[in-house]
Formats: C-alpha cells, sequence, structure tokens
C-alpha cells in the first residue's frame, strides 16, 4: 500500500510544507524555527516508525503559536491523506511511556470523529517557546485534521521536558498500533459498517 502524503500551507503567518510515510523507516527530518518542537516531532517519527519530513517558517517574532498551531494542521491533514478510505487499519492505539519522573499514556480511536482530552499536571517551567499550553494547541489542531479521537493522559511528571518527551514518544506509539494495517479487517473495524 502507498500511505504517503506530501502538503503544503501557506497564510500570512506561516508556511508548513510536510512528506509522510506511515509505512517508513527513513529517519526524520524537522525544521520549524522551534528547536523543542524539532526535538519533539522527531521522537514522534522515531518511535511511530513514520517518515517525516517537516519544514515550517512562522512569525516567531509575535510568538511560536501560530507555527505550532499550523504545523499541526498540516500534519494532521498529511496523516488523514495518508490513511485513505481507513480500511484495514486497527483503528485503536494506546501506549503508556515513562521519562524519568514523568508517565504519559496516550489512547488514539481513528474513527473521525475529532476530540481531544489533554490532562496534563502543573510542572516545573523551562522557560522555552515550546511549553505544555502549546502542545495542547498542537493536539488540537492535530485531532481535528486526522479526524482522531485523542487521549493524552499525564497522572504524574515534575519535569515539563521529561512530560512532553514522554506524550510524543507515547504519541508516537500509539499512532503506530492504530495505523498498523489488519488483514483480518476486511473493510472498516466498525460495526456501522463505515467511519
Amino acid at each position: 500500500m502507498n500511505r504517503k502524503a506530501e502538503l503544503e500551507r501557506r497564510t500570512r503567518e506561516t508556511a508548513v510544507r510536510v512528506t509522510l510515510d506511515l509505512d517508513g523507516v527513513a529517519p526524520p527530518q524537522v525544521t520549524t524555527g522551534i528547536p523543542f518542537l524539532d526535538h519533539m516531532l522527531t521522537l514522534f517519527g522515531i518511535h511511530g516508525f513514520v517518515d517525516v519530513t517537516l519544514h515550517a517558517q512562522g512569525d516567531l517574532e509575535v510568538d511560536s503559536h501560530h507555527t505550532v498551531e499550523d504545523v499541526g494542521i498540516v500534519l494532521g491533514d498529511a496523516i488523514q491523506t495518508a490513511l485513505g478510505d481507513r480500511n484495514g487499519i486497527r483503528r485503536y492505539g494506546f501506549a503508556v511511556t515513562p521519562m524519568d519522573d514523568a508517565l504519559a499514556m496516550v489512547t488514539i480511536d481513528l474513527s473521525r470523529r475529532p476530540y481531544l482530552v489533554f490532562q496534563v499536571p502543573s510542572s516545573e517551567a523551562t522557560g522555552r517557546v515550546f511549553n505544555r499550553s502549546l502542545a495542547k494547541e498542537f493536539f488540537r489542531a492535530l485531532a481535528n485534521h486526522v479526524g482522531m479521537n485523542l487521549h493524552i493522559t499525564v497522572p504524574y511528571g515534575e519535569n515539563e521536558h521529561h512530560i512532553l518527551e514522554a506524550i510524543f514518544k507515547s504519541f508516537g506509539r500509539a499512532l503506530r498500533q492504530a495505523v498498523s494495517m489488519d488483514e483480518r479487517i476486511g473493510g472498516v473495524r466498525s460495526s456501522k459498517g463505515m467511519l
């Protein structure tokens, strides 16, 4: 199967281009102008076995919100496109990942019904231009554009870097499960016969 996508989004605030392969093995190549977001998206690609090449330019002189949200939009659209009709996918994915003091749990349903639950404790602020609040905006945009029910729960954690790293690793691992093919599934995995 060819589960690939190449998309671009240009606005007055940002320009984002992504190439994605859900079944790839190449190392991620990410440049957004926000080094910590680059690190997080690289972790997503590595732990999710997703080839992703993503380049973004945004109005970072204002702040990083527009860039982060638009990266979520374009990455979500790319995953949606690569999934096609969603026939044969497992649909559900779940992962629990520790990172030192933090533990992140991510659950996904590729139902075409977008919804985000983001339960993350307050933690030691890192002072970076990417933080818990922006992570929530990223995942909201992504969930809406994939058509994904996405639950992110961090029951505990002190260091924001560790919390966010555990989340992105768990997200990659959960997505890998959900997009994986299962030969027993002839169409879509739904009692309705469609998603």
